[in-house]
C-alpha cells in the first residue's frame, strides 16, 4: 500500500469534460420519456397559479439569438415559479398569418393567380406547420419547458374562432367601422399597413415650394397675389383640394423680386432665403382667420383649393401656408372633413395614379415626383427645389417606402375607449422603467386602428353585405360564422359563398331578394395575436386570465403588448396582463444590428452544436437584457470559461462528499466550526440573494453571485484549505464530517439554485446527490435560514477576511523573492495589535490551516499599522510525506519517521501496511 493511499483524495465519476452537446440530447430525451414537464405541474396542483404568457413568434425563418434570449428568459421565470411554490404552466404559441409566408411561398416560385384562394392558404398552411416544427425542435433543444405538443397556434380552428368572437364583441360595442380614411399603404405588399408594422429608414426627397395663385381673395386679397405652400411629397399635389392656415398666426402680403405672395410673418426670412429673393417689400400684416374660405387656383389643374384654418398648421418650418391632399394625409383629411371636402386619392393599390390624375394615369407615385416638379417650373409655379435626407415610413416586411393613401378600411375606433385603456395601463406593473411611459404615449397619441388587409392568408374579417351595400355584422352571424370556423376552420369563409356561410334562413331588409356578398379582407395579423387572451387564456383549462406576465422585446409596446391590451379592455374591460417585461435586441459583440449582409450573426442551433445549449442558457443569465445586449463567439467563450469554473467547483464538492450521507453524517449547525459557520451563513445569503434576483427577474444577479461565490469564496478560500481536513483526516472525523456538511448543502443548494438556468448540467449533478426527488427540476428551491449568531459570526469573519487579504499579498511577495516556493514552505511571522489577537485567538481552526502555510507565530506589537505587520520565513522541519506540511517533528516519530504526529497516528493506527518500504512489500 502506498502513502497516498491512505489520503481520502475526492474521487466521482462526474466527468470534468461536460461534452454538452452530447449530453443535453441525451437528458432531453429522458425528461420527454419520463415526463418530467406534467410530473412537475401535477406536483403543483392546487398551489398558486403563476402564468405567463408566451408572444407568439412569426412561424417563418430560423430561430435567431433574440429568439433564443426571448424564449430561455421566460424559461427560467417558468421554472423558478414552479419551484416556488406556484403552478406555473407553459403554453408556447406561433403567429402564423400575413404577408412573409405568402411572399415566402411566392419566392418558391409558387403562382398564386393560378390557383384558387383555398388552394393558396392550404399552401400557406403547411408551409406555417413545416416552420413551426422547424422552430419548435430548436426550442426544445435550448431545454425549454413547456407544452409543446400542444402549443397555440394562431391558423387553428380553435385559436380563430376565439377571435372572431373577439371582433363580434367590439362591434357589438360599436367600436367597428368602415371609413374612407387615409392610412399607412404599402405599394410593395398592396396592402394597409397597422402603426406596429412601421420602421423607419432614412431616404432623400424633394423639397418644394409652390405658388397657388388667390381666385377669390373675398375682397380682401387680389387675384395677382399666391399663397405659398412647402411640400416634400410633390407627388400628392395632383390630390390637392385646399391650403391649410392657422387662425391666429400673422401672415404678411409681400412683393418679392416683382411678385406678390402670402407667406407666415415669422417665417418670412427663412422664406426668403430658401427661395433666394433680392428684394421684398412687405405691405401689410393679417390674421390667419382673414382668409378662411378664400379659394385659390391649383397650380396645374383647373379646379380651386379652398383656404382653411386648423390648429394643426405650425411655424416650425415651410410658411405657415399648408398643402392640404384630404386623401393622403391625416390632419388634411380631418380638417377637409370639417370643412367639406372630397377625400380624393388618385393613387391605385400599386402606387400607380388611376385616372383621377390627368395626366399621370399609370405612372408610379415616386416616378411622377421629377414630373409634377418639372410641370409646376413650367406653369411658373415652382419657386424653388431642393433635395434633403429625412427620416420616412417604410414596410418592416419588404423594407420598402409606404404612402399615405385614402382607402375604404374597417377600422377599431381607439378614440371611443381611449380613456378606458390609459386607466388599466396605470394597474399594470410596467417592470421596465420606461415602458409604462411608452405605452401611455403610444395609446394617447394613436388614431383609429386598421383592421383590415388585402390580403388572402389569414382569418377573415365575418362581415357580409346586404344588396344595398350595408354591411352586416351581428351578434347572430357572428356567432355562426365563429362556430363555423371553430370546426372547419377559416379556409370554410374562402370556400362557400356567403349564403352557405349565414345562419339558415338568415333574413336583412337591404336584401329583398335574400342575396348577400362576402367581405374579402382578412384581419390585420395584430388582432390575431392580439387576441390570445381569449383565444388561448380563456380558453385552456390550466391558464389564467388575466395573465400574471408577458414577457417580449422591446418592439412589442407597438405590436402584442399594445394590440392585446386594447382589443382586452374593448371587450373585457381589463388589461390582459397583471405585470409586462421587456427586452432589448440582441447585437454583435461591436454592439452592431445582426445581419447577413455584415455575416455576423450567431445561430443558436450551430451554438447548441458546438458548445451546449447550457452555454446559452448561462449567457442569457449574464446579460442585462432590459437594455440591448451583445452576444459573439469572444463572449461565448468567455462564458463558457465561466460555466467550467462553475463546473469544476460542483465536481470537487460531489468527489469529497461521496462517502457522505447527510441522513448519517450531517453534523448540527451548533456544533460546527465557526469557519464552517461562516461559510453556512455565507451560503444562506447566497440563497437570499438569489431567491430575491428570481423575484425580481434579475438573472444576472444570480450569475455574478453563484459564480463569485463559487470561484472566490469557495474554490480560492473554503475548499483551498479544506484539503487539509477531507483529504488527511480519519473519514469519520468530526471536523471533516462538519465541512462535509457545508460542502453538501452548498452543493444542493446551488444546483437548485442553478436549475432554471443550466437545466442540463445540474441534472447531471442530481444524479450524484443523495435527495429524495427523482429530478432537479421536481425540488423545491432552498430556503435561507439564519441561526442567533450570524451577525457576530459574520463581523468575526469579515474582519479575518480583510486579514486574509494582507496575509496573501505578502505571501505572493516572498514568492517573488524566492523566500518560499509553495505556501506550505511559509512560515508566517503576524505581529498584531491586542485587538487582531483577541480576533486569531477567538478562531477555532489552525490558522496555519486557513492560510495554507506550514507555521504561524503571533508577535505583540501594539501599534502594528492596521493592526498587523507580516513577516515572511522559511519554515523549520522537514516536509510530511502525507500531508506534505513542513513540520519540526518529522523524523522524530520512530514508527513513522517520514510522517507528522497527525498522520502518523493516523496510519500507524489504521493503514499500518502502509509503513512498510517498497522492498518489504
Amino acid at each position: 500500500m502506498k502513502m497516498k493511499d491512505t489520503l481520502l483524495l475526492g474521487k466521482t465519476a462526474f466527468p470534468m469534460k461536460a461534452n454538452l452537446p452530447v449530453r443535453e440530447q441525451e437528458r432531453e430525451k429522458e425528461w420527454e420519456e419520463q415526463q418530467v414537464y406534467d410530473k412537475r405541474q401535477e406536483k403543483n396542483a392546487g398551489k398558486p397559479t403563476f402564468v405567463l404568457h408566451d408572444g407568439p413568434p412569426y412561424a417563418n425563418g430560423a430561430v435567431h439569438m433574440g429568439h433564443a434570449l426571448n424564449k430561455i428568459s421566460k424559461d427560467f421565470i417558468v421554472r423558478s415559479k414552479s419551484m416556488s411554490g406556484f403552478r406555473s404552466p407553459y403554453v408556447p404559441g406561433w403567429d402564423t398569418h400575413g404577408l412573409p409566408i405568402e411572399q415566402a411561398l411566392t419566392n418558391t416560385g409558387v403562382n398564386r393567380k393560378q390557383m384558387s384562394l383555398a388552394e393558396f392558404r392550404k399552401l400557406c398552411e403547411d408551409y406555417a406547420w413545416k416552420q413551426i416544427d422547424g422552430q419548435r425542435t430548436v426550442f426544445k433543444r435550448l431545454g425549454v419547458t413547456g407544452e409543446w405538443d400542444n402549443p397555440y397556434v394562431t391558423l387553428t380552428p380553435e385559436y380563430e374562432e376565439g377571435e372572431i368572437r373577439v371582433f363580434g364583441k367590439m362591434a357589438e360595442k360599436g367600436y367597428i367601422y368602415k371609413g374612407l380614411k387615409p392610412i399607412y399603404w404599402s405599394p410593395s405588399s398592396e396592402s394597409s399597413l397597422a402603426e406596429a408594422e412601421i420602421e423607419y429608414k432614412d431616404i432623400k426627397s424633394a423639397s418644394i415650394y409652390v405658388s397657388f395663385p388667390v381666385k377669390d381673395g373675398k375682397g380682401f386679397l387680389d387675384t395677382d397675389t399666391s399663397f405659398i405652400i412647402w411640400t416634400t411629397t410633390p407627388w400628392t399635389l395632383p390630390a390637392n383640394l385646399g391650403i391649410s392656415v392657422h387662425a391666429d398666426f400673422n401672415y404678411s402680403e409681400i412683393e418679392a423680386d416683382g411678385r406678390k405672395f402670402i407667406v407666415a410673418t415669422d417665417l418670412l426670412e427663412t422664406v426668403k432665403n430658401e427661395i433666394g429673393w433680392e428684394s421684398v417689400t412687405t405691405l401689410r400684416e393679417f390674421k390667419g382667420a382673414e382668409m378662411e374660405y378664400m379659394t385659390a387656383q391649383h397650380p396645374f389643374y383647373d379646379r380651386e383649393s379652398l383656404v382653411m384654418v386648423g390648429d394643426h398648421v405650425t411655424l416650425e418650418a415651410g410658411t405657415g401656408l399648408v398643402h392640404t391632399a384630404p386623401g393622403h394625409g391625416d390632419d388634411d383629411y380631418i380638417i377637409g372633413k370639417k370643412y367639406g371636402l372630397d377625400v380624393l386619392s388618385p393613387v391605385d393599390d400599386r402606387g400607380c395614379y388611376t385616372d383621377e390624375a390627368p395626366g399621370f394615369e399609370g405612372i408610379f407615385y415616386d416616378k411622377a415626383n421629377k414630373m409634377i416638379t418639372e410641370l409646376l417650373e413650367e406653369k411658373g409655379q415652382l419657386l424653388k427645389l431642393d433635395f434633403f435626407e429625412h427620416s420616412y415610413p417604410h414596410d418592416w416586411r419588404t423594407k420598402k417606402p409606404v404612402i399615405f393613401r385614402a382607402t375604404p378600411q374597417w377600422f377599431a375606433s381607439i378614440s371611443k375607449f381611449r380613456q378606458d385603456i390609459l386607466d388599466e395601463i396605470e394597474k399594470v406593473d410596467w417592470i421596465h422603467p420606461s415602458g409604462k411611459v411608452r405605452i401611455h404615449n403610444m395609446i394617447r397619441d394613436r388614431g383609429d386602428w386598421v383592421i383590415s388587409r388585402q390580403r388572402v392568408w389569414g382569418v377573415p374579417l365575418p362581415i357580409f353585405y346586404a344588396e344595398n351595400g350595408e354591411a352586416i355584422i351581428t351578434p347572430e352571424t357572428i356567432d355562426h360564422v365563429a362556430t363555423l370556423i371553430g370546426q372547419e376552420g377559416s379556409n370554410v369563409w374562402f370556400e362557400r359563398e356567403a349564403k352557405d356561410l349565414l345562419p339558415a334562413g338568415f333574413t336583412h331588409p337591404g336584401s329583398p331578394n335574400g342575396l348577400f356578398t362576402k367581405e374579402t379582407d382578412i384581419m390585420d395579423v395584430w388582432f390575431d395575436s392580439g387576441s390570445s387572451h381569449e383565444s388561448v387564456l380563456r380558453n385552456r383549462e390550466n391558464l389564467t386570465f388575466p395573465a400574471d406576465m408577458y414577457l417580449e422585446g422591446s418592439d412589442q409596446y407597438r405590436g402584442w403588448f399594445n394590440s392585446s391590451l386594447t382589443t382586452s379592455v374593448a371587450i373585457n374591460g381589463e388589461a390582459p396582463y397583471k405585470s409586462v417585461l421587456s427586452q432589448g435586441f440582441v447585437l454583435d459583440g461591436e454592439g452592431r444590428k445582426m445581419s447577413k449582409s455584415l455575416g455576423n450573426t450567431i445561430l443558436p442551433e450551430k451554438v447548441v452544436k458546438n458548445m451546449g445549449a447550457d452555454i446559452i442558457r448561462l449567457w442569457v443569465s449574464s446579460v442585462d437584457y432590459e437594455s440591448d445586449v451583445r452576444v459573439s463567439d469572444d463572449i461565448l467563450k468567455q462564458v463558457s470559461e465561466t460555466y467550467r469554473k462553475i463546473r469544476n467547483t460542483m465536481r470537487f464538492l460531489i468527489g469529497n462528499t461521496e462517502d457522505f450521507n447527510p441522513a448519517e453524517h450531517r453534523v448540527a449547525y451548533e456544533d460546527l466550526r465557526s469557519v464552517d459557520k461562516f461559510m453556512s451563513i455565507r451560503l444562506n445569503q447566497i440563497i437570499e440573494t438569489c431567491l430575491k434576483a428570481y423575484e425580481d427577474y434579475r438573472f444576472s444577479t444570480i450569475y455574478q453571485t453563484i459564480m463569485n461565490f463559487c470561484t472566490v469564496e469557495l474554490s480560492s478560500f473554503y475548499l483551498d484549505f479544506a484539503k487539509d481536513v477531507v483529504y488527511i483526516e480519519r473519514e469519520n472525523d468530526a471536523v471533516r464530517r462538519s465541512m462535509q456538511t457545508v460542502f453538501y448543502d452548498a452543493l444542493v443548494a446551488i444546483t437548485k439554485l442553478l436549475t432554471p438556468i443550466i437545466t442540463h448540467t445540474t441534472e447531471e449533478i442530481w444524479t450524484y446527490l443523495k435527495e429524495e426527488e427523482e429530478y432537479a427540476q421536481l425540488a423545491e428551491l432552498p430556503e435561507a435560514v439564519f441561526a442567533a449568531d450570524k451577525d457576530e459570526i459574520l463581523e468575526q469573519w469579515n474582519s479575518f477576511m480583510s486579514l486574509r487579504q494582507s496575509i496573501l499579498k505578502s505571501l505572493e511577495e516572498a514568492r517573488s523573492e524566492k523566500v518560499i516556493g509553495k505556501s506550505f514552505e511559509a512560515h508566517l511571522n503576524l505581529f498584531v495589535s491586542q485587538e487582531v489577537k483577541d480576533l486569531f485567538e477567538s478562531i477555532d481552526t489552525d490558522l496555519a490551516q486557513l492560510f495554507i502555510v506550514s507555521q504561524v507565530t503571533l508577535h505583540d506589537e501594539a501599534d502594528a499599522e492596521n493592526g498587523m505587520r507580516v513577516v515572511v520565513e522559511h519554515a523549520h522541519g522537514e516536509t510530511c510525506d502525507r500531508c506534505r506540511i513542513i513540520k519540526e517533528e518529522v523524523g522524530t516519530i520512530e514508527a513513522a519517521p517520514t510522517l507528522c504526529s497527525r498522520c502518523a497516528d493516523i496510519v500507524i493506527n489504521d493503514f499500518p501496511e502502509a509503513l512498510t518500504t517498497e522492498e518489504e512489500q
